[in-house]
């Protein structure tokens, strides 16, 4: 324990000692927790965004005028246990009409035409949404062999397939061009970062040639560099917590005016602790992991 503290102390020593050196690696862990916290947000948001349009995606499966509306049901029942899809909603005729005529009430050619029909000419369907966009090609195969297959007047997905393989490619890019960014910034991160504890810990070879003449353990020469990252990074949390809150204020009204239902702020606000918990884990981790590389390659303690 009186050990424990002596590195603790050495550590916030060093910390102060060092405190240009200290500042000028706070600033830039920083900005390093900043472009993190913005990976985050950005990828958070693009989920979003991705899952609000794949929300106006579905497939509808039309039926013959002689199938009931309590065997449409039953199909509705059986299809239900596909796992692929997430939610299946009945639409009866004369739901299908009041919609086709509210949408239409201002085209005096279509309303005409319908009441020259005299009746109903729309079909009961199934409106189906999949939990992804790439789901709905097994969903269509499955009710293709379906017992049911016979009674189907129409399936829509044929039309509607291009905007789904569209929606699954834009989706697929956008995951694979977070990974790809995500690895090439934790790579320059920990580059800069392993530079930065580098530099400050040569300061002080002087002083770890001493401590290893006097038999100091390697977990007491290493400790005090591994608590001025862990200050550094701590420290820096916060200030990138308290200037990315202010940043987002001001800068998010104005990224929901191009982009609608973008709240950047707003969701900030929501996921603030657990956002607060990355940035931390990020600087302190950082600090710890960049100083324990520092000194375990370049001093061979």
């Amino acid at each position: 324990m009186t050990t424990f503290k002596r590195i603790l102390k050495l550590g916030w020593k060093g910390f102060k000692m060092q405190s240009g050196f200290s500042l000028a690696t706070i600033f830039i862990m920083v900005m390093i927790i900043s472009v993190v916290t913005s990976l985050f947000l950005l990828q958070e948001t693009t989920n979003l965004l991705v899952e609000n349009i794949e929300e106006k995606v579905d497939m509808a499966v039309y039926f013959d005028k002689e199938f009931s509306a309590d065997e449409i049901m039953e199909v509705k029942k059986e299809l239900s246990q596909v796992p692929e899809i997430k939610s299946i909603k009945y639409v009866s005729k004369d739901e299908a009409l009041q919609k086709f005529s509210e949408r239409h009430k201002d085209d005096k050619v279509i309303m005409e035409s319908l009441e020259e029909v005299g009746q109903n000419p729309l079909l009961a369907s199934l409106n189906i949404r999949a939990w992804e966009a790439s789901q709905y090609e097994n969903i269509a195969k499955v009710i293709e062999n379906s017992s049911f297959a016979s009674h189907i007047s129409k399936m829509d997905y044929s039309e509607k397939k291009p905007a789904i393989e569209k929606l699954f490619s834009i989706t697929a890019s956008i995951n694979k061009a977070g990974i790809i960014f995500s690895a090439i910034l934790a790579l320059m991160v920990l580059i800069i970062a392993f530079n930065t504890a580098k530099l400050a810990i040569y300061n002080f070879k002087a002083e770890i040639e001493t401590m290893r003449l006097v038999g100091a353990s390697n977990w007491f020469i290493k400790g005090p560099f591994l608590v001025q990252g862990a200050i550094c990074g701590f420290l820096a949390a916060l200030i990138a917590a308290v200037l990315f809150t202010a940043a987002l204020f001001f800068v998010s009204p104005k990224i929901e005016l191009i982009a609608p239902g973008v709240n950047f702020f707003g969701y900030f606000l929501e996921n603030i602790f657990i956002i607060f918990l990355i940035q931390l884990a990020s600087g302190v981790g950082l600090g710890v992991l960049s100083s324990w590389l520092a000194v375990r390659k370049y001093l061979k303690v």
